[in-house]
């Protein structure tokens, strides 16, 4: 076998023995995941999460997964919490402490320090008779088969493992809590949905990128008026109300038609009553009206006053598709 086949193969094996292990977590669940389900959801306070080494790094996934999902969640270094940072830990909250063996000398000395503040105490661990398990209210069980490497020593199928019980717990509360991709944006408005959600066509005008021409001027300023303003189009404004459209595309079919264009006038050329949105329309919603009548502009207009136009691509610019 020549490297590169032994390379792959060792990829497509780990691949397997993990997906393995992530199915084999379902029967692992009991009782001890519902109660935990119910304490978070219905307590009053913040879910904790820590851990030390590799499970403390998952622990951060987690946390910041729940936030970020609509459970109030904050991260606690275990090594840190014995120095100093238990004080962050409020009376309601509650503690979910991850640890693979369950038996480190850090948990071993947190654990008691949390039951005697009276914090409920959770345990996420592949180890059930461990003394994290043995002190723990309830249990998330996160057993393996192995780790990923062939020394069954590399942090790697656990903490996968440790993940995706996370993340069942994160989805479990959401849909308890009722989270809608409503919540979700408020919580991302910088990441793709946030911006589906929340961007709206008044957000992406330009006052410097407003052309407009009446139904009398001449073709050679509504050439100039497309070309100087890069929106690739212009209004046609009789009386304050947009009569007409003129893009690109219509100046090189009159181009290609025309043999003396010079006497015409953007009422000559102009497409009438053409599609106008108001500021408040959601980009995205522009975005699929525009794809759906093939157009490359969209005219936005407020108490039928015109006031600018949005490229398609300042909308894909902003990360929405």
């Amino acid at each position: 076998m020549n490297k590169s086949n032994h390379i792959l193969k060792v990829a497509a094996s780990v691949i397997e023995q993990q997906s393995e292990a992530i199915a084999g977590l379902a029967p692992q669940l009991n009782k001890d995941f519902e109660l935990v389900v119910d304490w978070v959801h219905t307590g009053k306070g913040r879910l904790v999460l820590t851990g030390i080494g590799k499970s403390a790094i998952i622990g951060m996934k987690i946390s910041a997964t729940l936030n970020s999902t609509g459970t109030k969640s904050i991260f606690m270094h275990a090594a840190d919490a014995i120095h100093g940072d238990l004080g962050m830990i409020e009376q309601q909250d509650i503690v979910l402490c991850l640890s693979k063996s369950g038996t480190s000398a850090e948990i071993k000395t947190l654990v008691p320090l949390l039951k005697n503040r009276g914090n409920k105490l959770i345990g996420m661990t592949a180890n059930p008779t461990s003394f994290l398990a043995q002190n723990a209210d309830a249990i998330l069980h996160v057993g393996i088969p192995k780790e990923a490497d062939q020394n069954n020593l590399a942090p790697t199928t656990s903490t996968t493992a440790q993940l995706v019980m996370g993340d069942a717990l994160a989805i479990c509360l959401m849909e308890l809590s009722g989270f809608k991709a409503e919540d979700f944006a408020r919580s991302h408005p910088g990441g793709a949905l946030g911006k589906a959600l929340n961007v709206k066509l008044g957000h992406l005008l330009q006052p410097h990128k407003k052309p407009v021409v009446t139904p009398d001027t001449a073709i050679k300023a509504v050439i100039s008026e497309i070309s100087t303003k890069l929106v690739g189009a212009t209004a046609v404004v009789q009386d304050n109300q947009v009569v007409g459209v003129i893009t690109d595309g219509d100046l090189r079919r009159m181009m290609q038609s025309a043999g003396d264009f010079s006497s015409l006038k953007a009422q000559d050329i102009m497409a009438k009553k053409p599609i106008v949105l108001n500021s408040d329309t959601l980009a995205k919603k522009a975005l699929t009206l525009m794809q759906e009548k093939e157009i490359s502009q969209i005219i936005v207009v407020d108490a039928n006053t015109y006031i600018g136009i949005v490229h398609i691509h300042d909308i894909l610019n902003e990360g929405i598709y």
